[in-house]
């Protein structure tokens, strides 16, 4: 489900679980590779990325469906994920080999930089089209690691942005075709490796305080 190598001093840590939504295991799994990498000594960078046609579509909504009581746990569980990323003491990137949906476009939004496929996947916030609004975390985080008018046309549409869309909208920083993103990617995250991680982590939970204290907050308002 989950598969973390190493490339010189970049991590690159791999989604392998279809659709990559967000189930209890996956997260379980997500977590754990993050624990290995936070310990790094040394020169390091994050590049994550998922498999064939999806770097992940966000919320198990099949779960969710079957374990509603738990649906606060579980929302606490994803901010917790998101919060991970922004606190990781070194430069990340996502490699966005596909869709990048839901909760998967925000995961995607935590990390630095990204580098989208152009000859396939959207980068997509369909929640208004789901009839699911944000909850503040996610609202903060959007609207902070987006232009204002990027957020408000993909939070309030649900539009569909091609690679290209995307990084005309500010979404992402670089686009590839399908056999080199990962490659982009990695030598983005290289090029930052060096950067002393305590430095990098003090400076992004700064930037991204009230996201962070948002993620770290209540679920639900």
């Amino acid at each position: 489900m989950i598969d973390l190598q190493r490339d010189g001093d970049v991590h690159i840590l791999r989604f392998d679980a279809g659709e990559n939504r967000f189930s209890p295991g996956f997260l379980d799994e997500v977590e754990d590779a993050l624990d290995t990498v936070a310990k790094n000594d040394g020169p390091g960078a994050l590049v994550t990325a998922g498999t064939g046609k999806f770097y992940s579509n966000g919320l198990d909504l099949d779960w969710l469906s079957a374990n509603q009581d738990r649906f606060e746990e579980y929302l606490r569980r994803v901010h917790g994920l998101f919060a991970r990323v922004l606190e990781l003491p070194m430069p990340t990137v996502a490699a966005l080999n596909g869709h990048a949906f839901a909760g998967g476009a925000m995961l995607a939004l935590c990390h630095d930089a990204a580098v989208m496929r152009t000859d396939r996947g959207y980068f997509c916030l369909p929640e208004v089209d789901l009839g699911m609004s944000f909850t503040p975390g996610m609202n903060l985080l959007i609207k902070e690691r987006l232009p204002r008018a990027t957020a408000h046309e993909a939070m309030l549409t649900g539009r569909r942005y091609t690679a290209e869309q995307a990084r005309d909208a500010g979404i992402v920083q670089r686009t590839a075709p399908e056999e080199e993103v990962l490659a982009a990617a990695v030598e983005l995250a290289a090029a930052s490796a060096g950067r002393n991680g305590g430095t990098v982590a003090k400076i992004r939970t700064d930037l991204y305080r009230p996201v962070l204290d948002a993620l770290h907050g209540p679920a639900l308002p």
